[in-house]
């Protein structure tokens, strides 16, 4: 029984693109895929094969934007703000991108009631971190995506999510928590009300989204908390959800005999803060390793130096497989593709679950998180000494990658998603 599936990703990189993955694997099954994205995705994922009814999550603007660029703009707006602490990053930096996120889901609202009545629907899949009411009002089977870090799905004996605070220290948990609930309780209040007008039940406590009838998140085994967070019979994970449709990738420079290659990237957000890059490029500059820089949107601004190549966008799911190490900072995506190949990672974070993933792949061993913007070239040389040379550790890691492969959350996620569309 072909379904048509109504997919509504957040408008970033990492959502998006992992929707796409899922998606192409149901609509190369014969599923109508269609994507719900915001309008400045036109035309990006239709020449992927899917259909798209797309949205508005603020007044259009004058001229074509790129993808995502209100929050390339947001971010690059905000970057000062990253030198400060998790917790004083809640006041001027996650609440901020809170308050943006529900401006959105208000506006767009009467626009997803008109898609759902246009496409009809069997399953509705949302991939972002807030409730769009019309998604769950509308009485379709409701599928929800965690493709940020899984401490968003909160718990007593885990880290508070946007900490970066360790597992087994819990010394300041408690204080990280009020802050937040001090930071987030009216804007929280009021957007419960508005979503329960909307006809939605009431929003988990200090959560801005609802469950679904079915849930999947995406982080690997090997990082995961299910120990000390196990979860209900809805949830599943996806050790990995790498896309298929990124295009083949050659270097196009010859490798130097012995010397290690390595990939580096901020994001799509986070390279649009040239003097972070610049930063880390000049250390690189410095070494006898070669590197593929993932430039990103102001790319005209920022100087190689002769060991790189670069370019604003890339084919990150081609590259990685080819390389030695991958120096990121931290999104989802990322550290879960990097793993999926068994690469050892620095980690950069700047913000959101960036510095949940940082923590926890630091505190397990598979990789170095440094300060992102007080480190000193002997630690990121440091590092890169001490993961490239480390051989059991790599041998682990690849090993890893294997078996995280081998599971192939990718078809796993669209096995999922038809069994409840047809349930």
């Amino acid at each position: 029984m072909s379904l048509t599936i109504l997919f509504m990703p957040e408008s970033a990189y990492g959502p998006t693109n992992n929707s796409a993955g899922i998606g192409d694997i149901l609509r190369r099954r014969g599923h109508r895929v269609v994507f719900a994205a915001e309008a400045s995705w036109k035309g990006k994922l239709e020449a992927l094969g899917f259909e798209e009814d797309l949205v508005d999550l603020a007044p259009p603007a004058d001229e074509e934007q790129d993808a995502g660029q209100f929050w390339k703009d947001f971010i690059r707006d905000t970057a000062p703000e990253y030198r400060k602490s998790t917790r004083e990053q809640l006041e001027t930096v996650t609440a901020p991108i809170w308050k943006e996120l529900i401006d959105g889901a208000k506006y767009c609202e009467p626009q997803l009631k008109q898609i759902i009545e246009r496409v009809q629907p069997d399953v509705i899949v949302e991939d972002n971190v807030l409730t769009f009411p019309a998604l769950l009002t509308a009485g379709k089977k409701f599928v929800r995506i965690v493709s940020c870090n899984p401490l968003e799905v909160r718990g007593q004996d885990i880290p508070p999510v946007f900490s970066g605070l360790p597992a087994d220290d819990r010394s300041e948990w408690e204080a990280f928590r009020a802050e937040y609930d001090r930071t987030h309780r009216e804007m929280w209040s009021a957007y419960n009300e508005w979503c329960v007008e909307q006809g939605t039940s009431p929003l988990p406590d200090l959560d801005f989204i609802h469950e679904g009838g079915l849930n999947l998140y995406v982080y690997p085994e090997i990082l995961d908390y299910t120990d000390a967070r196990p979860l209900g019979p809805t949830w599943h994970r996806l050790d990995s959800s790498v896309r298929e449709t990124d295009e083949d990738f050659e270097l196009p420079f010859e490798r130097r005999q012995g010397a290690s290659l390595v990939y580096f990237s901020l994001g799509s957000l986070g390279s649009a803060d040239v003097g972070l890059m610049q930063r880390v490029i000049d250390v690189l500059a410095t070494t006898p390793h070669q590197y593929v820089v993932s430039m990103g949107p102001l790319h005209e601004e920022i100087k190689l130096a002769e060991n790189m190549w670069g370019a604003e966008f890339l084919p990150q799911t081609k590259i990685v497989p080819q390389c030695d190490l991958v120096i990121t900072h931290g999104g989802n995506n990322t550290t879960t593709e990097a793993l999926h190949f068994g690469k050892p990672m620095i980690l950069l974070p700047l913000f959101w679950d960036q510095y949940d993933n940082a923590q926890r792949v630091h505190e397990l061993g598979y990789g170095v998180r440094l300060s992102t913007y007080t480190f000193t070239d002997e630690e990121l040389t440091g590092a890169l000494d001490r993961l490239l040379g480390d051989a059991e550790l790599r041998a682990r890691l690849a090993a890893a990658g294997e078996e995280i492969r081998r599971r192939d959350g990718l078809r796993k996620a669209a096995d999922l998603i038809e069994e409840f569309g047809r349930s």
